[in-house]
């Protein structure tokens, strides 16, 4: 079970495809997409990042940062964020501790869920979508939320 709509978003520290270690604090004043996937360059999970690249004006006429999370190493996320022209960063979680955090493992297979959580600008959770096999439902769920 995710994490629940009004409940605080754990902070967290991870390395970002950008090259420096993001923390939620750095998006203090801001809403945030936080989208956590499996793995990258897999069919669902490719079929996700691209369509949240394809919704991204969306997002960023709203001022809303989006950001991907999986246990893939910074080299890999590079070389998906690269193939797949990806206007936002990509998060390693490569001991899977920020997903346990956001409750968003499979604790048998030791990987991340598909959740998705629009956090608000005081980093509360005001809306989550969890769905392993809707990829594209996550979208369409937050831009609803948003609207």
């Amino acid at each position: 079970m995710p994490l629940k709509v009004d409940d605080r978003a754990p902070d967290f520290q991870l390395s970002s495809t950008s090259g420096e270690v993001v923390q939620l604090n750095d998006f203090k004043g801001k809403p945030l997409i936080l989208f956590f996937y499996p793995k990258d360059f897999t069919p669902g999970c490719t079929k996700e990042v691209c369509e949240f690249r394809d919704a991204f004006a969306v997002f960023r006429e709203l001022d809303i940062q989006v950001l991907g999370v999986s246990r893939d190493s910074i080299a890999s996320h590079l070389k998906f964020k690269d193939k797949y022209s990806l206007p936002f960063e990509l998060l390693s979680d490569a001991d899977a501790s920020v997903a346990a955090a956001y409750k968003a493992t499979i604790p048998v297979l030791n990987m991340s869920k598909r959740v998705t959580y629009l956090l608000d600008s005081e980093h509360k959770i005001k809306a989550v979508y969890e769905n392993m096999f809707g990829a594209e439902k996550h979208i369409k769920q937050m831009i609803a939320k948003v609207k």
